[in-house]
């Protein structure tokens, strides 16, 4: 049994008079303990399937399901990190991973610490996220996602607002943590290179209405360092993406590839 299926997925979204079809027949499965990374063109219904399996938004047709039970809204089985760091001001790095948790007092703050820890910020527990950077923000979401022991962790351009070098110390840390916790992933990314670099397989969507068009796997020994860009099946995985989602792009703009 797959840990995440996505089954016939349709999304319609109402436009005035009219509708706009956003997911049409998707489908997808993941295995326990696999890293999937989702790329495709703008607007192709990446997100919006990644909001579906969520919880967030309803689907108009097909299902989600995990461990073969349908999703039917937000739940604790699914840890969620986005672009936005969603962190609370007010509250310090210990306190906003301490907030998603149950328990008691001192086993909040053991678990917090924790996964803290995990994400290099020991050391900053005490501050607040006015006093972080960027990259040290999205840690901090990653540890909170983490925290309360999460099936399957759901991540929409979680490095999208950070420059290419906080990009890829980011990248580089998210494969070392999913390689201790080994948890099923699905990561939305506009990156061809970090969708290589982190995952097992790829999937390519098609333009508007978005449906999976491409497969491949990501056959890379972990764990995995960044002088792997460098290296040449790296590259031929990475050009074997870029022409997929190309392909998508040029049909667009109807341009003969």
């Amino acid at each position: 049994m797959s840990k995440l299926e996505i089954i016939g997925l349709r999304k319609e979204f109402a436009q005035g008079k009219t509708s706009v079809v956003a997911l049409e027949d998707c489908s997808l499965a993941l295995a326990e303990n696999e890293f999937v990374s989702l790329v495709g063109t703008s607007g192709c219904g990446k997100s919006t399937m990644l909001s579906i399996a969520a919880g967030l938004q309803d689907a108009t047709d097909g299902e989600v399901l995990i461990d073969g039970s349908p999703v039917d809204g937000p739940g604790r089985d699914r840890g969620l990190v986005f672009q936005s760091y969603t962190l609370f001001p007010w509250l310090t790095t210990a306190q906003n991973v301490e907030f998603a948790l149950r328990g008691t007092r001192a086993e909040r703050v053991s678990v917090a610490r924790e996964h803290l820890d995990l994400v290099g910020l020991s050391d900053f527990a005490d501050a607040y996220p006015s006093q972080l950077s960027g990259g040290m923000k999205q840690r901090v979401a990653i540890a909170r996602a983490l925290s309360y022991r999460p099936e399957v962790l759901l991540m929409d351009e979680p490095f999208g607002a950070l420059d290419a070098l906080t990009r890829g110390v980011m990248q580089e840390l998210l494969t070392k943590v999913w390689e201790r916790h080994r948890l099923t992933v699905l990561l939305v990314t506009h990156d061809v290179e970090e969708a290589v670099y982190v995952s097992d397989r790829v999937l390519v969507m098609t333009n508007r209405p978005g449906r999976i068009k491409d497969e491949i796997p990501v056959e890379l020994p972990r764990p995995r360092t960044h002088d792997l860009v460098k290296a040449p099946e790296f590259v031929e995985l990475a050009g074997r993406v870029l022409d997929s989602i190309r392909s998508e792009s040029l049909a667009a703009a109807h341009i003969e590839g």
